[in-house]
Order: C-alpha cells, then sequence, then structure tokens
C-alpha cells in the first residue's frame, strides 16, 4: 500500500505528528523499529500539565505516575536548596504509557503503526526499510539522537538511566546533583515512580556512564536494578533545517530537546504538532511553502528560549566546583521562593538566572564574565 507520509519513529513526536496528518484523513504510517511502542523508556518522564494539554494529551491514570512536590538541588560540598515545585504542576509520567496512549489517538484518526521496522534510506518514490520499499509524498524522521549522532558528535553526552527499587526514594521528591568532575557538562539526577521506586541517572561530558552511575549508586546502598538504560543525549539545540526537500526532521532527531536538561517531551512533541499540520497543508495544496511553517512556529515558540538556555549552558560549563559552592551560597530563600512561584517548567530560562544569583549578589556576579552576563540578562 501507498501512504502521502511515512514516518520512521513511534515516540511522542513521531506519534503527534501521525495523530495530526491522519486527522485530516491523509494516509500515514508509523514504522518503530523496536519491538514495541514506549520502550525503551530513554526519558527521565518530567512534563507539566499545561505542557501535555497543548500537546492535545489527557494523561490516563496508568500514564500519569503523580505529582512532583519538590526538586532539591545539591552542589558538589553537599549543600542544598529545595524548590516547591507544586504550582508548576510537573508529574512524572510513564513515557511507555504515554507513547502507548498517543499512539492510540493516532490510530483512531486512520494512522497505521507497524513495529520491528526500521528505516534504511530515501528512495526516489519513497522509502526503503528492512520489509521492503513503500512509497510516500513525504518522509518524516523521528528516530531520535541516534538520527543526528552521525551528523554532529558535538552536542551529544554519554547518558545512563537506572529504574531501581530503594527505601530513599521519595515520591515527589525529585534530587538534582552538580559535580564537575563527576559529571562535567551535567549532572545526576533521582526521580521518583512511587514511593521506594524511580529513576536514577549520570550524564556528562567524556564520562564513562556505566562506571558513573554505578559509583553513584555505589554511595547510596541498599537498591535493586530493575532496568537499565544506556542511550546518548543532545543538548546542543535545534539543528538548522527542520525540512529537507521531502523530508521533514522532528523531535529529537532535530535537536528539539532542551539545551539545559535534555527533557524535550513538550519541546519535541510541539515539534510533532506544528509538522503534522505543515505537512497536512502541503498534501492539499502542493506548495513546498507551507511546510517551512513548521519550522517558522516552532522557532517562534522555542526559539529565544533554547537560544538563551545554550548560552547559559556555556557559562555554567566554564564553572568549577569552588565557584559552584560560592554560587549556591549566594543563593537566598527570597529567589528560591520566587522560583516556587512561578509556573515556568516549561520555559525556564529566567529561573536559571535567578538561581544563580547573577541579580542580587555582586560577589557571585564577580567570578563570572560580565560582559557574557549583560548578554545573559538582556
Amino acid at each position: 500500500m501507498d501512504f502521502d507520509v511515512v514516518i520512521a519513529g513511534g515516540s511522542v513526536a513521531g506519534l503527534i505528528c501521525a495523530r495530526e496528518i491522519a486527522r485530516n484523513k491523509n494516509r500515514v504510517l508509523v514504522i518503530e523499529e523496536d519491538y514495541e511502542i514506549g520502550t525503551p523508556e530513554h526519558c527521565g518522564g518530567l512534563v507539566s500539565t499545561r505542557g501535555l494539554e497543548e500537546l492535545g494529551v489527557i494523561p490516563f491514570r496508568k500514564t500519569l505516575e503523580h505529582l512532583i512536590e519538590s526538586a532539591e538541588i545539591f552542589a558538589p560540598n553537599g549543600n542544598s536548596f529545595s524548590i516547591n515545585s507544586k504550582k508548576q504542576k510537573v508529574v512524572e509520567i510513564s513515557r511507555r504509557e504515554l507513547d502507548k496512549q498517543i499512539a492510540h489517538q493516532a490510530q483512531k484518526n486512520g494512522a497505521t503503526i507497524k513495529v520491528k521496522t526500521s528505516f534504511q534510506e530515501l528512495t526516489d518514490k519513497g522509502i526503503k526499510t528492512n520489509e521492503g520499499e513503500i512509497k510516500c509524498k513525504i518522509f518524516v524522521d523521528a528516530r531520535g539522537v541516534s538520527s543526528i549522532i552521525h551528523k554532529d558528535r558535538t552536542g551529544i553526552l554519554p547518558s545512563a538511566q537506572y529504574e531501581i527499587y530503594a527505601d530513599w526514594i521519595k515520591k515527589g521528591k525529585v534530587k538534582v546533583f552538580f559535580d564537575k568532575k563527576k559529571y562535567p557538562g551535567f549532572f545526576a539526577w533521582i526521580i521518583p515512580s512511587e514511593e521506594g521506586k524511580g529513576k536514577v541517572g549520570v550524564a556528562g561530558k567524556g564520562i564513562n556512564a556505566a562506571e558513573t552511575i554505578e559509583k553513584f549508586l555505589g554511595e547510596r546502598k541498599n537498591y535493586s536494578i530493575i532496568r537499565k538504560i544506556f542511550a546518548p543525549i543532545w543538548i546542543k539545540g535545534p539543528i538548522k533545517k527542520f525540512v529537507d526537500g521531502k523530508m521533514v526532521i522532528v523531535g529529537d532527531a532535530a535537536g528539539q530537546a532542551k539545551p539545559t536538561t535534555a527533557g524535550g517531551i513538550f519541546s519535541s512533541g510541539m515539534g510533532g504538532l506544528f509538522a503534522g499540520q505543515a505537512i497536512s497543508k502541503f498534501l492539499k495544496s502542493n506548495n513546498t511553502s507551507d511546510l517551512d511553517e513548521y519550522q517558522k512556529k516552532w522557532t517562534a515558540k522555542f526559539g529565544k528560549e533554547f537560544e538563551t538556555q545554550s548560552f547559559a549552558r556555556k557559562i555554567l560549563e566554564r564553572l568549577d566546583n569552588d565557584t559552584i559552592n560560592k554560587l549556591f551560597e549566594s543563593i537566598t530563600p527570597e529567589i528560591v521562593k520566587e522560583i516556587s512561584e512561578k509556573d515556568d517548567f516549561d520555559f525556564h530560562t529566567r529561573s536559571i538566572v535567578k538561581l544563580l544569583g547573577m541579580k542580587t549578589s555582586a560577589k557571585t556576579a564577580g567570578v563570572l564574565i560580565s560582559g557574557e552576563l549583560k548578554k545573559l540578562l538582556s
């Protein structure tokens, strides 16, 4: 059977794209190389309820794990502060169930989904897969970081995430650990799924992810590992072109994950949504300028935020552990309270600036490059 659109990658971005295309009665096929939609689960699973609503998803009970109450952030010397995240309405969701829920939305709209089917190459009339050739008018690359890693390795960090049982994991309480020596350019994290169960992860420039996460867990004792995932993450921001002829790129494959945290449920999902709408318009008009609307809409929504996040990342990467410890000392209860009262989980650059104490502490600002600070705050 021929299709109007074939989408490679059955994750949030690809499935939402399929849902939107099928909504307009177009023939769309999603191919997923793994044996199951939602597997393996690379993601930490944090997203705002507002973000899910904008993506057109009201989570099922089995999709929505629980509301995150707080995030405790640790300096290398062990000092920490805690942000109350209740007002931000951040939830921990099961990505396996979320992906399946969106797949069901796409299928109900008329999309076809096939697993254990992998993209191999573009052809004159469509694409070639491990099961043969498929004709299509548009090909959508939603294969994630695996698609971008061959084009540019400078934005890639190795990471590991284990799902574990441990009595020191507390429901609703996220923990983040900064240490330039252990996790250069990134951090370690604990994200609860429920009381006594959650995801523990590490990422960093040039690290051995397996050794690093084992050391992290070894410092905590009393745990049981039930799943191990090793996967690269992308922190360099969006690629230059989301549309290349009749190929459209969405999600992590387009670099639509946050440069600060590599989280991308909302930003990648919106990429899929905008792409699906643009492709639907193109299939009706056959005007290639309609495809360009996708990148314009995504950039209008996320471009400035991602640009500033990337700049903040460059500053943070320059800091050594002593400087990070000093920054934590400068964070006042007033700053923490202000962050806690903001609903900005999906657009959090100003929160990063406040947490660094840049607006309130001349001592803190002095350890950084003043010209760059002015640009970041402008």
